[in-house]
């Protein structure tokens, strides 16, 4: 655990990325995020709309694809986690948490992801893109590229319910980053652990994160 400056608060550190998304409803988790590769499509509107739709073809056919590509190799591990940064206006990040209601589809804008695994080289990534691209040829390929995140220190907690409903979740996870003495930055961070294909709406699980830093930080 790292102690964060001008704040007694101990961030919790891990490198296993199943831990580091672990969460539990009611409780929330100081963690040092450390840096990752992501799969990312950049995109505005309203999360669920076209756009959305298709970002989420073209990231799921690429991830899926480098995954049995390194399996072939003896490398691997599963499939990442669908994750999507928000933000309010045109320079990212700004952010206040964003308002579903409040926030016109024009003004809103998202960064959805899936990790790279470690064991990917930039060839590999590359190599995926282009079978994806060839075979499939999803209306958003061209839009991917790799990002690397490094949120670093950070705060997060679990939602169950349906996506719209997140407010007071978001509410609870402000008054603890409050009560610790810190202040947001950087983007807020959604991370999908169930499938809303699959999973009845009220009981989606999310994990909600913020980037935090000391109010004394620029």
């Amino acid at each position: 655990m790292t102690p964060f400056s001008n704040a007694p608060i101990m961030f919790e550190q891990t490198t296993d990325a199943r831990a580091m998304i672990a969460a539990s409803a009611g409780r929330v988790r100081f963690v040092d995020v450390p840096e990752q590769r992501m799969l990312a499509i950049d995109g505005t509107g309203r999360p669920g709309d076209m756009a959305f739709r298709e970002a989420m073809s073209a990231l799921y056919p690429v991830a899926y694809t480098l995954h049995f590509a390194l399996k072939r190799k003896g490398m691997g591990g599963p499939v990442g986690t669908l994750e999507g940064l928000y933000w309010a206006d045109d320079a990212m990040p700004s952010l206040a948490i964003p308002d579903f209601g409040a926030t016109s589809p024009e003004q809103f804008h998202w960064r959805l992801m899936v990790p790279v695994p470690a064991d990917a080289t930039p060839v590999d990534v590359e190599v995926a893109i282009a079978e994806v691209r060839r075979r499939k040829a999803p209306a958003a390929i061209d839009a991917l590229h790799v990002e690397t995140l490094h949120e670093g220190p950070s705060v997060q907690t679990l939602h169950v319910g349906a996506y719209d409903k997140e407010g007071p979740t978001l509410q609870r996870l402000q008054q603890a980053i409050q009560g610790a003495g810190l202040r947001r930055h950087g983007c807020h961070h959604e991370i999908y652990v169930s499938d809303p294909n699959r999973t009845a709406p009220d009981r989606l699980k999310t994990v909600l994160r913020q980037p935090v830093t000391s109010p004394a930080a620029p």
